[in-house]
Order: structure tokens, then C-alpha cells, then sequence
């Protein structure tokens, strides 16, 4: 059984990586084109297609796949697995595999259908989450699903450790469904009513809500495309963030604690939030610690509010 793989990011590296290390036949891996990054805009490969060089598969990034999808029906393969590729499938490209394709989503479908899976299930606080393979239809996420696991999604993390744990899940259940429909083996269920999930852009903190929804989305933004707060001209992103009880009078978005020895707490709507990793504009990230033994954030100074 011949497979092409389409994948973009981190996410999916481990799903490419575990059917080749099966022995499945991955005759191409397609991905987005390189694009520029950081404040120097250095051209920089995505992570599948770095992987797919490292195992010598060969690598196809068209700028527009429904454009120039003649160059997977040159491939001839039988079936295709995607993986938080990135561009949407037509009905012509989907026509091209004869044993389907297969898609490794990063929620217990029908939830969180489209973009940012991970990242809302924290955001809206949701206490478990999980993979499914699927079926791909012309729908978005809408296809019949094959298999699901679960995982609890703790009040510590972040999209990188919860994007971790669900990477590993789904590259566990993409090797089990190939081998079932490769046996002949599949039963599929079809999805009940859900929903489409927002992409997630860069978000400035409104420290008038509550510290748990506060530490939420400082979690599930990190550590792309990141919370942020601006305080006195400085302006913050935020990586990890613990909401704690507090229930004084002062006003949301007043710094109550700036030193190394208790870190870096804000006042929510609704309690406190210990901001415990911190960038700088401009610096590295570093723990709220060092960074209250390294810049001057004074006690009762107060975080600027969206304009919304």
C-alpha cells in the first residue's frame, strides 16, 4: 500500500516518524513551502518536511495544492494520511486515493472541528481532550471516524506539553488504522452535531477576567502566537501562568508581587495570576524570578487594558 503523508507542523512529525518506522511504504510526504521566520526572516523549512529529509522520503510543497494537485496523481498512491497539513482538499484530490484519506485531528471529534484544537480545549478549560482518525470528506472535519483516545488535560499545561502527549496518541492511532484498513478491518461512525473552533491569533491579556480564564489562555497561546501585556511602556509575553486565590480591593491588571522571591502576580476580576514565565519584547524567555531580579516592574504599577 503506497501512502503519501501531508503534514505541517511539530504536531505531526510523530505521525510521520511512526508509520515509517512500521514499514509503511511513504512514497511522498507533502508540506507547506518554506517560509520566513523570526525578526530576520531566514527562510526555514517546516518541521515534517525537516523529518522527511532525515528519513529520505521525498518532499513536495506546492504554494497552492488545489492548483497543482497533478503532482500527487503522478505519485500513484493508494491512500494518504494527513496531519495538520494546512490546506483545504478538494473533492478532485480526495478522488485520487483509491483507499481513502485519513486524517490524525487533535480533538475527540465532533468537538473543536478546524484550526487551533488544542489550543481552545485549553482556552475554554476543558478538562480532557484527545485524538481521532477520521475519514476525510469534503466537510471541514466532518468525515466518519474510525478510532479516538483520550487524555486529561491538567490545570499546568500548555499547548507544548498538551500538543505533546495528543502528537504521541495520534501517531500510536494513525499505525493501528493503517493496519486495519490495510487487513480490511474498519468499522466507521458517523459524527454527531459539533462545532468549528477559531483560529487563535496574538492576544493582549484582559486582566478583568477571572485568573483562572487569565492563566488559560497565557497556557494555551504558548508558546505561539503568545499572550501579551503592556505595563509602563513595557510590553510582556507570557508563557506559563498559575491562577491563585486572592481577594483584595485593588484594581484588575495592579502588580501585587514583582521580586525574586515570590515572582510575578497580577490581579485578575477574580483572584490572582503568578505569571511564571516571562519575555521581554526584544529578550529571552525567562522565569518571573529572574525576571524581577533583572527589570524594574514596581508593586502597584498596573497592566494597560485591550482597546477593543
Amino acid at each position: 500500500m503506497k501512502i503519501v503523508f501531508a503534514g505541517t507542523p511539530q504536531f505531526a512529525v510523530s505521525s510521520l516518524k511512526e508509520l515509517h518506522k512500521a514499514g509503511f511504504d511513504i512514497a511522498a510526504v507533502l508540506t507547506q513551502p518554506d517560509r520566513p521566520q523570526g525578526r530576520k526572516g531566514i527562510l526555514t523549512p517546516p518541521p515534517v518536511k525537516e523529518a522527511a529529509m532525515e528519513l529520505n522520503i521525498p518532499v513536495i510543497q506546492p504554494e497552492k495544492l488545489k492548483a497543482d494537485y497533478s503532482v500527487l496523481a503522478d505519485i500513484g498512491a493508494d491512500l494518504m494520511v494527513t496531519c495538520a497539513y494546512g490546506q483545504i482538499l478538494t473533492q478532485e484530490i480526495l478522488d485520487l486515493f483509491p483507499k481513502g484519506v485519513w486524517n490524525v485531528h487533535a480533538s475527540l471529534l465532533p468537538a473543536y472541528r478546524g484550526a487551533a484544537p488544542i489550543a481552545r480545549a485549553i482556552i475554554d478549560g476543558e478538562t480532557e481532550t484527545g485524538v481521532t482518525i477520521m475519514k476525510t470528506d469534503a466537510g471541514l472535519d466532518t468525515g466518519d471516524m474510525l478510532l479516538s483516545a483520550k487524555t486529561e488535560i491538567s490545570p499546568l499545561d500548555t499547548y507544548d506539553t498538551l500538543m505533546g502527549r495528543l502528537a504521541f496518541l495520534g501517531a500510536k492511532l494513525i499505525v493501528e488504522a493503517l493496519q486495519k484498513i490495510e487487513a480490511g478491518n474498519i468499522e466507521l461512525k458517523k459524527q454527531g452535531d459539533g462545532f468549528v473552533c477559531k483560529k487563535v491569533v496574538r492576544t493582549q491579556v484582559d486582566f478583568s477576567k477571572s485568573a483562572e480564564e487569565v492563566s488559560r489562555l497565557i497556557r494555551g497561546l504558548a508558546s505561539s502566537p503568545l499572550a501579551f501585556g503592556t505595563v509602563e511602556g513595557l510590553t510582556l509575553n507570557f508563557y506559563h501562568a498559575e491562577a491563585q486565590e486572592y481577594s483584595g480591593d485593588e484594581l484588575f491588571g495592579t502588580v501585587l508581587v514583582s521580586d525574586a522571591k515570590g515572582g510575578f502576580v497580577v490581579k485578575c476580576g477574580e483572584g490572582a495570576v503568578r505569571i511564571t514565565e516571562i519575555q521581554p519584547a526584544g529578550g529571552k524567555v525567562m522565569s518571573d524570578k529572574d525576571f524581577c531580579n533583572g527589570r524594574k516592574v514596581k508593586v502597584g504599577q498596573r497592566f494597560d487594558q485591550p482597546v477593543l
